[in-house]
């Protein structure tokens, strides 16, 4: 379900689109989304000399000894194998989207993010299947603390690439590369919830125009001792077509052990530019 909504231009118009438009503006898109990376990245390095030694937000209790990685802000090692279904808003199309979302601690400050996706779909009329696109994503952990009333925080900033491997006439990938800076706060409370509101720009450097700035609304509870919920409200606004594709997704999740879990996921789309009605997913952890 994320992939679909992530940054992707609305179905009609990707289905219309049979070539690439190479923007005379690339060069500049690039540059820009670049510098906004560096400078929320210097900037926040500005009051890192001071930090906190590092530590984790929410608690063993949550993971088993460690945070817990649907928290995108974690500072954890793990790989997950997914499987995703969306029910999309036309009539008889569907998505599944399978595909590996992990990360590495490169050091305590710093961690790099990968998804690889294959989508079988039905969206170009016919039933397709191929790989969709690979992301790579680095995150840096400049401040983390606690406030004077207990609550831990940490703060992230970072940037996504996105490599679309699709193709747009078999109803398949988004038909760019993009890149997303982005910036988070992680807040955990002492009763447990963690809550995580993230700002990211996503912006096309080949193919068609995207230009999507997405605001993010995460909360994470640990419940039961080895059990979790999280809930994910994304709400991003699509310059290009001005269209608003919001969407919320609920996730139920349970550690085995230390070093295995499982969840499942369930969402829906929101407001009359959503792309998808609902959709559900299954979710397989490797944390080490």
């Amino acid at each position: 379900m994320t992939r679909l909504k992530r940054v992707r231009a609305p179905m009609s118009s990707l289905m219309n689109t049979r070539t690439e438009k190479i923007r005379n503006h690339l060069p500049l898109r690039i540059v820009l989304a670049w510098s906004l990376a560096s400078a929320m990245i210097l900037g926040a390095q500005v009051h890192a000399a001071d930090d906190e030694n590092t530590f984790d937000l929410d608690g063993p209790e949550l993971s088993g000894g460690s945070e817990n990685a649907s928290n995108p802000l974690a500072a954890v090692n793990y790989t997950d194998l997914r499987w995703q279904y969306a029910d999309l808003t036309t009539d008889d199309t569907r998505l599944n989207d399978y595909f590996v979302d992990g990360a590495v601690m490169l050091n305590p400050k710093l961690k790099f993010k990968y998804e690889l996706h294959y989508w079988d779909t039905n969206i170009s009329g016919s039933s397709q299947s191929d790989w969709e696109s690979a992301l790579v994503k680095l995150i840096y952990y400049p401040r983390e603390g606690v406030f004077s009333g207990g609550t831990r925080y940490r703060v992230a900033v970072g940037i996504d690439y996105i490599h679309d491997l699709g193709d747009l006439t078999k109803g398949i990938g988004a038909g760019a590369d993009q890149v997303g800076p982005f910036a988070g706060l992680a807040l955990s409370l002492e009763s447990g919830l963690t809550i995580v509101p993230l700002l990211q720009h996503y912006t096309s450097v080949s193919g068609v125009d995207i230009n999507t700035t997405a605001i993010r609304l995460i909360a994470i509870q640990s419940f039961a001792t080895a059990w979790w919920w999280k809930i994910d409200a994304r709400v991003p606004y699509d310059w290009e077509n001005k269209t608003v594709p919001a969407e919320a997704e609920f996730q139920l999740g349970k550690n085995i052990n230390e070093g295995f879990a499982l969840y499942a996921d369930g969402g829906f789309g929101l407001g009359s530019d959503r792309l998808y009605d609902w959709g559900v997913g299954l979710g397989l952890r490797f944390k080490y």
